[in-house]
Order: structure tokens, then C-alpha cells, then sequence
């Protein structure tokens, strides 16, 4: 396994790998892909992902633009002619590798074709990402699995049997780490249909690293799912939500998903490892808020202590409460006066 995707694929020993999802928000200009990899490398981000294909492989010149690129680029163009403007070159996936290399974030991309797979392969790219939409595209599945590099798919549109159909194709052909991520292809996503729990049933049924592909507007789903244990986001962020383009107005601007990174691994650090114990921080208000057994009045030595003698009291410094019926039966070994935390010595 690649040591730069290690983070994604150990979970039990790292933390939530966070992908920010360029897909196609450079808008086919390096320049602007460039400011967003800075973007990234300043929330603290593990990742960035483009988008890499060509429109002749992808689409037919007259196919329509899916519903939601419709409501969000409302430029009147078959959606051939919306994608080629936003397809990236070789030259460019290379200066846009290399801009991530030399700033320290990890460049990753989803390939749509064969030919693409093979051009991110020669770039350089350490893992690929296989969207929603070519889950049952099992010849590219297996293409891509057969190069050995860690493989990352989004599940949305599908149902368990289509996972498990691609998840076998992935196995049957090289068995490179593989990561699946829950996801609702709608854009933006409903809460209402985010479905959450998917992803336990996910990581039971296939025992993979599982995670959220998040199309929802905001932030609140994204943390909601780290909380519920995911171990990958994948969640897209723009320059400004106002630019031309069919992704956009679904991202989060800069200063949200800065925002998001931070909550994540606050999030994170509140999960903690499972294990019930006091904290630090709670040794000194237990020895205010709990209670020991303190003398309900006057006890003279000899007397034989019994419960009326006895009440729970704060502060907790003294015996606990669980040994009262302990104390009460014992002899006083000197006076002891009311109001007072009963000691040891005090018992006969």
C-alpha cells in the first residue's frame, strides 16, 4: 500500500482522511485550481480531487444535462459542451500534481474512462476514485483495480447487490486497499435522504473502510457522519459559489469548508477510544460533587454507629457512600462530632 494513502485506509490508527472535492470547480483554468489547492492546504485537508475525462468518451454530443447541472448552470448547452470546457489536460493534471507536490497536499482524481485511468496512472497519482455513476461499470472497475493502487468508490444510486457486484469485480482483479464511500447523487442532497446508518451496513457487509461522499449543503450532515464513524469525507468546496458552473452553488465557499476541517477533527478528538474512565479534568469537581458519609449528629466513643447516625454529605473526600452499610453496625473509637466526615480512625 502507498505510504501517502496510508491515513485512508488505517483508520484504527489515524485519523478521518478529508478529501476536498475540486471535481470540475477550477472551471478548466490551472490558475484557479491552483488557488483552491492552496485553499485546501490551509484547512488542513488530507486531499483534493479532480475530475479527469474526456467529453467525446464520456457523453454524446446531444445528451441533456442532469437535472441538477440544469438548476445550477443555467447556460443553455448540451451537457457535451458544458464538460469540454471543463476538461483539464495532461499538461495540466501534470502542473496541477506537481503544484500539489510542492505544497505538501495529496493529489487525487476520478477517472471516467480507461484512457483517463491510464493518463492519471502517467501523471503520477497514488490512488484513484471511482465516482457514483460508474459503480456498475465493472470493465473500468476492473481496469483500474489491476494497476494495484489503493481505489476509493462512491456508492450512491446503488443498492447492496451493485456494491457487492463491484467489490468482487475490484477483488477478482488485483484486490488493490479499497475504501467505499455512502453517497446520495443528488446535488444538492436532501438530509432527509442522507441515510446515515447505510454506512454500518456497508462496513459489516464488506469489512472495507468505510466513509460519506457528502452533496448536502453546509456542514451539519458531514460532521453528523464523522460522528457516526466514518473514516473518509469527500465533500466539495468552490472559490465562490457564484461562479459559472454546474457545482458550484453545492460547494462550500473557502471560509466554510476551512470551518469544516476544524469541526472534523474537533469532532474527532471528542470521539475518543471508547474506554469509561474519569478524565483529568474531573478528578477535582468529583471531590466536590460526590458524596462521603458524614456523622448525622453527635456520636459518642463506645456507642454502636447505626444509620440514623449517618448521612451522605459533599464534599467527596471522605469514605463513599457505597460503605455505609459498612460503618453502620461499628463502634465509635472516639467521640465524633456532628456534621463531620466519618474516618477510618473514628471506627472501633
Amino acid at each position: 500500500m502507498s505510504d501517502i494513502l496510508q491515513t485512508a485506509f488505517q483508520p484504527e490508527e489515524q485519523s478521518c482522511f478529508i478529501i476536498g472535492e475540486i471535481g470540475v470547480n477550477h472551471n478548466g483554468k490551472c490558475d484557479i485550481a491552483f488557488k483552491m489547492i492552496d485553499l485546501a492546504v490551509k484547512s488542513g485537508a488530507d486531499a483534493v480531487k479532480f475530475q479527469t475525462f474526456s467529453a467525446e468518451r464520456l457523453v454524446t454530443r446531444t445528451a441533456r444535462k442532469a437535472d441538477y447541472q440544469s438548476r445550477n448552470h443555467q447556460v443553455d448547452e448540451s451537457q457535451f459542451d458544458m464538460l469540454k470546457k471543463l476538461e483539464l489536460s495532461e499538461a495540466d493534471l501534470r502542473a496541477c500534481k506537481d503544484y500539489c507536490d510542492k505544497v505538501g497536499m495529496i493529489f487525487l482524481s476520478t477517472p471516467f474512462d480507461e484512457d483517463s485511468a491510464d493518463l492519471l496512472e502517467r501523471v503520477g497519482v497514488k490512488g484513484f476514485k471511482l465516482s457514483s455513476g460508474d459503480l456498475t461499470n465493472l470493465p473500468l472497475l476492473r481496469h483500474i483495480a489491476a494497476k494495484g493502487k489503493p481505489m476509493i468508490i462512491s456508492t450512491g444510486m446503488a443498492n447492496m447487490g451493485e456494491i457487492e457486484d463491484a467489490v468482487i469485480a475490484i477483488s477478482d482483479s488485483g484486490d488493490p486497499d479499497l475504501a467505499i464511500l455512502h453517497c446520495v447523487s443528488d446535488y444538492p442532497a436532501k438530509a432527509s435522504e442522507a441515510n446515515l446508518a447505510a454506512m454500518d451496513t456497508i462496513s459489516k457487509a464488506f469489512g472495507k473502510v468505510t466513509g460519506w461522499s457528502d452533496h448536502t449543503l453546509g456542514d451539519s450532515i458531514t460532521i453528523a457522519a464523522v460522528a457516526r464513524g466514518a473514516r473518509l469525507i469527500e465533500k466539495h468546496f468552490t472559490l465562490d459559489v457564484e461562479m459559472e458552473g454546474p457545482d458550484h452553488k453545492a460547494s462550500l465557499p473557502p471560509e466554510e469548508f476551512i470551518e469544516l476541517v476544524a469541526k472534523i477533527r474537533l469532532v474527532e478528538e471528542a470521539i475518543g477510544d471508547g474506554v469509561k474512565r474519569p478524565q483529568p479534568s474531573e478528578i477535582s469537581t468529583a471531590a466536590v460533587a460526590r458524596r462521603s458519609i458524614v456523622a448525622a449528629r453527635d456520636i459518642k466513643s463506645g456507642d454502636l454507629i447505626t444509620g440514623a447516625d449517618l448521612i451522605m454529605k459533599r464534599p467527596g473526600t471522605g469514605l463513599p457512600p457505597k460503605y455505609v452499610t459498612w460503618v453502620a453496625g461499628r463502634k465509635a473509637a472516639r467521640d465524633i462530632v456532628a456534621d463531620s466526615l466519618i474516618d477510618l480512625s473514628d471506627l472501633g
